[in-house]
């Protein structure tokens, strides 16, 4: 009779389970432990991800006439290396969101104020994102039929590509999102924010005060390879388009 692996053992089997080599009965053994194992849960989520390095395992892997089938040391190497990377890009972009929140709660209206103003300190959130929007690949539409002027900045990181917007001629009060839509049809939220009654870059428009003629600057990030994308959303939550931008 066939005896229930260790748990310890089955923590060490996501990556076989991951590439197909386990056999039927050692699967379905790692599927009742995964059950109940977020750990796992999560290895193999983070395994999966690696389409590319999957798929190259798949082709060098023996033939369905191979007895034990077992797939190259030097592609094993590379997943492994391919799932510490995603892990830290996983983790440095945690932080980063943790701290942004972070400065908001302590900061309060100050930093919310600042996200419009030409006027802000350097170690403001709009200097911040004004900066990388300087930095990066600048691409700009003005929507034909809304008259929204908007521009993204693109650079590509190791988790995907850091995406900076610059949004003006905008009337609020409004909530909206920038979306990433990939080649494939894929789409991610870059990032979402608020427009005040008052709206931004509205030139001559007095009612809103100073802020108002300011454009928006804001910036996220998609997993999406910079390659990948076909083109930028600017949209309301509830469904309107506002912009697109094609990449």
């Amino acid at each position: 009779m066939n005896r229930p692996a260790p748990d310890h053992e089955q923590h060490t089997e996501v990556g076989a389970y991951a590439l197909g080599v386990l056999d039927a009965a050692d699967a379905a053994r790692f599927e009742e432990h995964l059950a109940g194992c977020p750990r796992c849960a999560a290895e193999l989520d983070d395994l999966m991800g690696l389409t590319p390095l999957l798929a190259d395992l798949k082709e060098s892997a023996p033939g369905p006439e191979a007895l034990a089938p077992r797939p190259d040391p030097a592609l094993l190497d590379r997943l492994l290396a391919g799932v510490t990377a995603t892990r830290r890009a996983q983790r440095t972009r945690r932080l980063c969101l943790v701290a942004a929140a972070a400065a908001l709660i302590v900061a309060g209206p100050l930093v919310g104020a600042a996200v419009f103003s030409g006027e802000a300190p350097d170690h403001s959130g709009v200097s911040a994102a004004k900066q990388m929007y300087e930095d990066g690949e600048k691409i700009g539409v003005v929507d034909p039929a809304t008259k929204v002027d908007a521009t993204v900045s693109l650079q590509p990181k190791a988790w995907g590509t850091h995406v900076a917007l610059r949004l003006s001629h905008v009337r609020g009060p409004l909530t909206c999102d920038l979306v990433a839509v990939g080649k494939d049809g894929e789409r991610q939220t870059v990032t979402t924010w608020a427009v005040p009654p008052g709206g931004y870059g509205l030139e001559g428009n007095d009612k809103g005060g100073k802020w108002s003629k300011e454009p928006l600057y804001t910036h996220g990030g998609a997993a999406l390879n910079r390659s990948d994308i076909s083109r930028f959303e600017v949209r309301t939550l509830d469904g309107k388009l506002l912009a697109t931008v094609k990449v």
